[in-house]
């Protein structure tokens, strides 16, 4: 069995977060070569019977889909995380279970991440957009562009909006949820769900019952049912992480998690790095904007958080968006990835230069990680004006945000 690799994913709702604000954050654990790429969608109206084409397979459109910002691998449909335009935001996890995962393509977890943004307006909207599709469609297929071996996972989900989250934990079309409105919540590579169950597939108990995990006279607890025997069924490094934070926690704490090294939820080994990162901040006012901060290039703790805010005419960033290869893609031919072509966006190589800087000249290193993280400061204090200040936001002035932060970013490397 593939071993799934441990991204991590926070939300903090007030009084633990700060002023009233929802605080959503993500890691994406990826093969350490991956490229991940941060891609805007507008909202759109779709033609009676067309089709939309997920990784691997094709299923109907709805008549209209949400705008949505999402960082994705780039070889793939779906998404690792994101946002959309109704303040809904969205993080997967891939997890082993007790049930192996199907190597049969099907959904993979990223598009059903896609799929609840582009089709639901709030958390619990997307949550039942998930799983009518996850029972309808199926989960399954390679999550790494390998020709060499299928490497497939069974999925888990948080799912955030402005007033309540839910965590979500698949194995097969079998499913269970937890919601949640106050505190802290982690989640990671491994199911986390007990007895709190407040949503669940009509046949999870029965199906359980006649695989013989359960006996049924027992209490319920979905983790120790589903769970692989090798499961320690504790996300410590997040849950510590976030739970240990005595203060208020903001943007920049959610951020400061999230480039942690020492505790283990920033990943960088061997296998596996860091490839992305998202911080969203959800105002419970509605007549303020969410705001969402993607770094679009791998290991936060040598990154930049950029801001991005949903306004009518958003300008797009081609140079954090990797070459399209069309039909052509090793990644849409089968038999599939027999190579690998170069994904890399035109951020993401300025972004190599300043990582093999960091990585081999300490002083100079230093300097360039100190003027990256004031660059970052300007952004995250023009946004805390947006929410704290007396004036309405002027889309006009947010439309092109993330464009200039990309671009004022590849300036600066070069």
């Amino acid at each position: 069995m593939a071993v799934a690799p441990p991204s991590y994913c926070f939300v903090a709702f007030p009084p633990r977060a700060k002023d009233g604000l929802v605080v959503f954050g993500k890691n994406s654990a990826r093969p350490r070569d991956e490229v991940q790429e941060v891609m805007y969608f507008s909202a759109a109206d779709h033609e009676p019977g067309s089709k939309v084409e997920c990784t691997y397979i094709s299923i109907d459109q709805v008549p209209r889909t949400h705008a949505i910002v999402i960082s994705r691998p780039a070889w793939l449909w779906g998404a690792e995380m994101g946002a959309n335009e109704h303040g809904v935001c969205i993080a997967n996890e891939a997890i082993n279970a007790r049930e192996p995962a199907a190597e049969t393509e099907a959904f993979l977890g990223m598009d059903l991440v896609r799929l609840g943004l582009e089709r639901g307006t709030t958390a619990k909207e997307a949550l039942d957009v998930i799983v009518a599709l996850l029972e309808e469609h199926g989960q399954g297929g390679n999550y790494y562009e390998d020709a060499d071996s299928c490497h497939s996972f069974q999925s888990a989900y948080l799912i955030v909006d402005r007033e309540e989250a839910w965590v979500l934990e698949t194995v097969g079309k079998y499913w269970a949820a937890e919601q949640i409105a106050e505190g802290v919540k982690c989640i990671c590579n491994q199911l986390s769900l007990t007895t709190k169950i407040d949503a669940e597939h009509p046949e999870l108990r029965s199906y359980a019952q006649s695989q013989g995990w359960w006996t049924g006279e027992d209490e319920f607890n979905f983790s120790k049912v589903f769970s692989s025997a090798e499961d320690h069924l504790d996300c410590c490094a997040g849950k510590d992480s976030i739970e240990k934070k005595e203060e208020s926690i903001t943007v920049q704490t959610m951020i400061d998690i999230l480039r942690d090294k020492a505790s283990g939820v920033c990943i960088d080994s061997e296998s596996f790095l860091t490839t992305a990162s998202v911080v969203s901040v959800l105002p419970q006012n509605r007549s303020l904007p969410c705001i969402h901060y993607f770094t679009g290039t791998p290991d936060p703790s040598r990154s930049i958080f950029k801001p991005f805010i949903f306004v009518d005419d958003v300008k797009l960033v081609p140079k954090a968006q990797s070459p399209c290869f069309g039909d052509n893609d090793p990644a849409k031919k089968e038999p599939r990835f027999l190579e690998k072509p170069d994904r890399r966006h035109e951020l993401y190589k300025a972004h190599e230069w300043a990582r093999a800087v960091i990585e081999s000249d300490q002083e100079q290193g230093r300097q360039l990680r100190k003027t990256m993280l004031e660059l970052e400061k300007q952004g995250l204090e023009a946004m805390e004006e947006i929410l704290t200040g007396s004036d309405p936001l002027d889309p006009s002035e947010v439309g092109d945000l993330f464009y200039d932060c990309v671009d004022t970013e590849i300036k600066f490397f070069k």
